[in-house]
């Protein structure tokens, strides 16, 4: 068993399955409501539940689209642009072709093999990028689906030599719209929103924007990832996966950790 269904299990087992969910927050089953920092490694950086992106995919599933035939929201890997590869091109502000993969490793490989000297991962408020500079960009959708996919938005002209995954007009159009959300958050969210929380979370993590490193050493890391569920929170049971600040959380979600500090 993984860390992540390692946490999944330790979740269940002392609050219950997860009834609801809701922008940083989860809702078991014994009436507890969690305060999540992993958010799915960052997938559900934009909050659970209540999104645009899953209303379209609603409005898109009832009209039955979901075949192997082509629609308007096809994700074309070449010739016309996509409403996907539109977006994308947006969010990097560069002319951008986009190939679908279902792992960070196969959209890696087929990025290295066209762009071994500009490939880089797409990370939200990455201080000091400039992502229309990077030839290949590997995009984790900010869309808050377990199933895992990633794009590869290369600048428009270079051919990959993988076949871009197909995947179902629902799940498509929501992807694109999970863009155009992130497009509106990183206009709006910004370190104001983030550092209020410093006063709590400095004492275990390294805050850069809205990630959160861990201070906390490697070797008692997943006592400290116990220690938080006991208290409320979820964090990343990934050493190396950043936690992510509950953004429009109130600071008293930390109130039971600062009264049971972890350590260290």
């Amino acid at each position: 068993m993984n860390q992540v269904h390692a946490l999944a299990a330790a979740i269940t087992s002392r609050y219950g399955t997860i009834k609801r969910a809701r922008n940083c927050f989860l809702y078991t089953a014994k009436g507890i409501r969690l305060t999540d920092l992993f958010l799915e490694g960052g997938r559900a950086i934009l909050g659970w539940g209540g999104s645009s992106a899953f209303t379209m995919f609603k409005n898109v599933l009832s009209r039955g689209l979901t075949g192997s035939f082509d629609t308007d929201y096809s994700p074309h890997a070449e010739g016309g642009k996509s409403q996907l590869s539109r977006a994308v091109s947006e969010l990097l502000a560069s002319d951008r072709e986009i190939y679908l993969f279902t792992s960070k490793a196969s959209a890696l490989k087929s990025a290295l093999e066209v762009s071994p000297a500009s490939t880089s991962i797409y990370k939200p408020w990455a201080e000091g990028a400039d992502w229309s500079t990077v030839a290949a960009v590997i995009i984790e959708p900010p869309l808050a689906w377990t199933a895992s996919y990633w794009i590869l938005a290369v600048k428009a002209g270079m051919v990959i030599p993988a076949e871009s995954l197909a995947i179902a007009a629902p799940l498509c159009v929501a992807m694109t719209r999970s863009i155009y959300n992130l497009i509106g958050a990183l206009q709006t969210r910004e370190e104001k929103d983030w550092f209020i929380y410093d006063t709590v979370v400095t004492k275990y993590w390294t805050r850069k924007g809205p990630y959160l490193y861990p201070n906390v050493p490697k070797e008692v890391y997943a006592l400290f990832v116990q220690h938080c569920l006991e208290q409320e929170i979820v964090i990343s049971p990934l050493y190396e996966q950043p936690s992510i600040v509950p953004y429009g959380a109130d600071k008293g979600v930390f109130r039971k950790l600062e009264r049971n500090p972890f350590t260290f």
